[in-house]
């Protein structure tokens, strides 16, 4: 298993905020590097109509939003807007190799429900839930 960074917050009203793994960091570190866009920093969110609830992103941007909680992640700078926030305190980035390939996973101690593909879960305080069965098929 990967060990945990705590990923410091350099503006946040809330505890704990997101960590990475030292492995999710540097394939985000190399991504960033690949695309030529070092400058930029990993946006992570929550967003509707995932198969149990809220469905996870992730995607690289160049700057922080209005309201961000901005991270720094050994170097690596992490945004996250106050409603996803709410969803993600204190969750754990990875990055994780399997036998289908490598792919990053969210460990989210907020979600009460989740999908087996692990990109979407249900909040504990009754956010939105679905009786659909999984898209992933798990």
């Amino acid at each position: 298993m990967s060990t945990m960074i705590e990923a410091a917050p350099v503006v946040t009203e809330t505890g704990q905020a997101i960590t990475l793994s030292e492995v999710a960091i540097h394939k985000l570190q190399t991504l960033l590097i690949e695309k030529n866009i070092s400058n930029h920093g990993l946006r992570v969110f929550v967003a509707g109509s995932g198969c149990s609830g809220v469905q996870y992103g992730m995607a690289f941007e160049s700057e922080a939003r209005d309201l961000d909680t901005v991270m720094d992640a050994h170097g690596l700078r992490v945004y996250v807007d106050p409603v996803s926030l709410e969803y993600l305190n204190g969750a754990s980035i990875d990055y994780v190799e399997g036998p289908a390939g490598g792919g990053f996973r969210i460990e989210n101690p907020n979600a009460v429900g989740g999908c087996s593909c692990g990109s979407s879960s249900r909040a504990a305080d009754g956010g939105e839930a679905s009786d659909a069965s999984c898209a992933c098929r798990n």
